[in-house]
């Protein structure tokens, strides 16, 4: 090695020794800052701003469910966890948690919209637009004339879509659907205002509200027939194979109606 090359060499030595006491000393500022930061009441946090659906997120409801269980400073918040805590509020679907600089945070809140009651009268609980079922304090429930919907767990949306799909059909006779049940044996059953209950049978969406269609041509002929209103319907039951069996107020006794197509 000639004397240029053994300079060369020294010079790329000094340089790597420099660069690595730098970093050393980089990692050492940044782990002091970092220790810091941790022990300052500077970041502890001060203050939750909460945005989005805020209808039932109120100050005392925040303080009850949220505040003692947020823990932590600016940098060392677990934001999973704290987003699961204000999942657990009343009312809350999703929430999406923001660190501001320094000590606060910023919750965006997404609230479940009522769409019907859920389950037994005796065990109200509540059923959001996406078919989900959840637990609030129904005596919040702002809408009036909420329908109530049955049928097995996981079953919300198909229940809620069937509704949908029915309501207007019963409507057009101004009856209005109170209730509607999927039974375990995979059975509808809809109650009516007025207090009417059809039992509209098996199958999937498509074929009930064939079966449903087909029913309400076939009533209003009867109720012409018999100069009754949709109101006089006490019950009806859809499961026949060649007709419906069709009971009206004031009538005790009415043989099967064949369908009208």
């Amino acid at each position: 090695m000639n004397r240029d090359q053994a300079q060369a060499l020294d010079v790329r030595l000094l340089n790597a020794g420099a660069a690595l006491l730098f970093a050393v000393f980089l990692g050492a500022t940044a782990l002091t800052l970092v220790r810091w930061a941790s022990n300052s009441t500077m970041f502890n946090l001060q203050g939750i701003t909460v945005q989005g659906d805020v209808a039932h997120a109120n100050v005392p409801t925040v303080r009850a469910h949220v505040v003692s269980r947020v823990t932590g400073s600016f940098f060392s918040l677990d934001l999973a966890r704290t987003r699961s805590v204000f999942e657990t509020m009343p009312w809350v679907r999703h929430a999406v948690v923001h660190r501001d600089f320094p000590n606060h945070l910023r919750v965006q809140l997404q609230e479940h919209q009522v769409a019907a009651y859920w389950g037994e009268a005796s065990e109200p609980r509540l059923l959001n637009t996406f078919g989900e079922v959840f637990d609030a304090n129904v005596g919040e429930v702002e809408i009036e004339d909420l329908p109530r919907l049955n049928g097995p767990q996981g079953q919300g949306l198909a229940v809620l879509a069937a509704y949908r799909a029915l309501a207007p059909q019963f409507s057009a006779l101004d009856l209005t659907i109170e209730s509607l049940e999927l039974t375990h044996q995979g059975s509808w059953r809809v109650g009516l205002s007025g207090g009417a209950v059809v039992e509209a049978g098996r199958g999937d969406l498509d074929e009930v509200q064939a079966r449903t269609r087909s029913f309400l041509k076939t009533l209003t002929r009867v109720l012409a027939r018999y100069q009754r209103t949709a109101g006089a319907l006490e019950s009806a039951d859809l499961r026949h194979e060649n007709g419906y069996a069709i009971r009206l107020r004031g009538i005790t006794t009415l043989a099967a109606v064949a369908p009208t197509h």
